[in-house]
């Protein structure tokens, strides 16, 4: 009879090799895909491997941090990667996948990297060398979080094991945050950068409480949209500032205060003041009584450099139903924001301003016992976006302005027709004319689409209000499919200062549009350089009394796409 045997003793386990973190307990959600599954896109390009590197695992050497922009350094440096995903409840199948973007077609040319794995938090890792890759590759891409279906929510950790030859930073612990504390309380009271006026926000505060109704709104870019936030629609800082409204109020969303969130990754008020009317007031179905305005972190796009957001800001306070407006400047990892740029439009018109960067800069770089709240790594996403924590104190910010103004006396409302514009305002009267409304713009005399004679659905999709699905921006536009030979869209049209927008893409199959107004060149639009899908717009002309002009979007590579949104157009 053969021997019984014990269980045999496990093999030694495979010495860790050193790591840092990219990313530890971050919370995700997973969003809706048009096959039903869901997924959470987390994008390293642009910097933001670097600064993840550098938030989250503590890596401060810039020899290192350089290499994990290309692809090849990063292979010199990474040679494995650790991932875990930890959801409540029973365990499911996810996929993790880390792509690198390609020389030829950044989405597509490069290597994605892939690896199945459960949802019990057990850690996973991948092994570059056992993966063949792409002779396109370029950058460091994206990393995506696959998931059966949406909705799905879970913590995941993600590291770096290096190759042999460098050394890894010590990973550090980050506190939890105390909300209820003295320190948070006082970080929360720097950010009311100046109470303004508050005849309007505290009129609509009482209204509220009357139970009459009224609109909440915020508008601004991907921070208003959500982005950073678990999950995108009832973690942003919007809902819970409206939420806070609603709670000084003694309303609900149930009662009698609607809420719109109006944010578009991306976008400075340049594209801003042509959605307001389409996003904000539902093309004047809806009449805000409180609007926050949030572009200190977008507004390096906007050409003129400050007027967009004084002419939005203008647009906004003139409209009918006088709505209190208050400004909010939101701030990036690196300090990053432009109120330095745009204060003074709130300073002119003694508008409430919300400074975030002043509430938590300062304090990162405080021990606890010295007065440090949050810190970056509790506070950022990313480099651009808050996490729960940070949006809930970009909330609290707001929120803290409005119990200053219930709190305070009642004042005369500010009439600001008398002030000149700080940054100018030439476009505060400006609307956007697509296919939906240019047959009866009164402005437009004439127009031939011509070969732009198709609808594109490619559009940007943002989660606005509590809708977890993307809905379209821009939707009535005018595709040319890169089939025609007379790639021309002509207009005539009398104003005395007009925009285009456009669908901004990273496909090399979308070609330059080149803009004539009277027969003169004025832009070129290369829909590549920003680098990614979004909606953008450019001046054409501005200046001077209004009169006709004709106006050319010609396509100068016939075999490529192009998606014209529509005219601004300043009558």
């Amino acid at each position: 009879m053969a021997e019984s045997r014990g269980p045999v003793a496990p093999k030694d386990p495979t010495a860790k090799r050193p790591f840092y973190y990219i990313m530890r307990d971050k919370e995700i959600c997973a969003m809706p895909t048009p096959d039903g599954k869901g997924v959470t896109f987390i994008y390293e390009s642009d910097g933001r491997l670097k600064a993840s590197a550098k938030l989250v695992g503590n890596l401060q050497d810039e020899t290192m941090l350089n290499e994990l922009v290309n692809v090849d350094t990063f292979r010199k440096q990474v040679h494995s990667v650790g991932v875990s995903i930890q959801k409540a409840g029973d365990p499911i199948k996810a996929k993790f996948a880390f792509q690198m973007y390609g020389h030829k077609d950044p989405y597509n040319s490069g290597t994605t990297l892939t690896m199945d794995i459960d949802t019990d938090g057990m850690e996973m890792v991948m092994e570059l060398d056992k993966y063949d890759w792409s002779d396109d590759d370029n950058v460091v891409g994206q990393i995506r979080f696959e998931f059966p279906e949406p909705g799905i929510m879970a913590k995941v950790s993600v590291c770096f094991y290096l190759n042999d030859g460098y050394v890894a930073p010590e990973q550090k612990e980050d506190k939890e945050v105390d909300y209820e504390s003295d320190a948070y309380k006082k970080m929360i009271e720097k950010s009311l950068m100046q109470k303004g006026n508050i005849h309007r926000l505290k009129a609509a505060i009482d209204k509220a409480r009357r139970g009459e109704k009224l609109e909440f709104a915020c508008i601004g870019g991907s921070i208003t949209q959500g982005a950073g936030a678990i999950p995108i629609n009832t973690n942003c800082y919007a809902y819970n500032a409206f939420k806070g409204f609603c709670d000084i109020a003694g309303r609900g969303y149930e009662d009698n205060i609607g809420y719109t969130k109006a944010g578009v990754g991306g976008t400075p008020s340049e594209v801003g003041i042509l959605r307001y009317v389409h996003d904000v007031t539902a093309d004047g179905s809806k009449a805000p009584d409180v609007v926050v305005v949030e572009f200190a972190v977008n507004d390096e796009g906007d050409e003129t450099k400050g007027e967009f957001f004084d002419s939005l800001v203008r647009m906004i306070y003139n409209s009918p139903q006088k709505p209190a407006v208050v400004l909010l400047y939101s701030v990036f990892v690196d300090g990053y924001n432009l109120q330095d740029r745009l204060k003074c439009v709130g300073e002119a018109y003694k508008l409430p301003m919300v400074s975030i960067k002043d509430a938590v800069y300062d304090q990162f770089y405080l021990s606890e016992e010295d007065g440090g709240v949050v810190s970056k790594n509790r506070y950022f996403y990313d480099m651009y976006h808050p996490t729960n924590v940070g949006h809930r104190i970009m909330a609290d910010g707001l929120i803290n302005m409005f119990k200053a103004a219930d709190a305070s006396d009642d004042e005369e409302d500010f009439d600001i027709s008398g002030i000149t514009p700080p940054k100018g305002a030439e476009f505060e009267n400006i609307y956007l004319v697509d296919r939906s409304n240019i047959d009866s713009c009164s402005a437009v005399i004439s127009y031939d689409c011509g070969e732009f004679n198709e609808h594109s659905n490619d559009v940007q999709f943002v989660e606005r209000d509590l809708d977890l699905a993307g809905t379209p921006e821009f939707n009535e536009n005018w595709l040319y499919n890169g089939k025609g030979s007379e790639a021309v869209f002509k207009a005539k049209i009398k104003c005395s200062a007009v925009l285009i927008a456009y669908m901004d893409s990273a496909s090399p199959e979308v070609g330059i549009a080149e803009v004539y107004v009277d027969g003169e060149k004025k832009l070129t639009i290369d829909p590549h350089i920003i680098g990614w899908q979004h909606c953008n717009a450019l001046i054409a002309h501005r200046g001077g009394p209004a009169k006709e002009y004709e106006i050319e979007i010609r396509i100068t590579e016939k075999d490529k796409r192009f998606t014209f949104l529509g005219f601004g157009v300043v009558d």
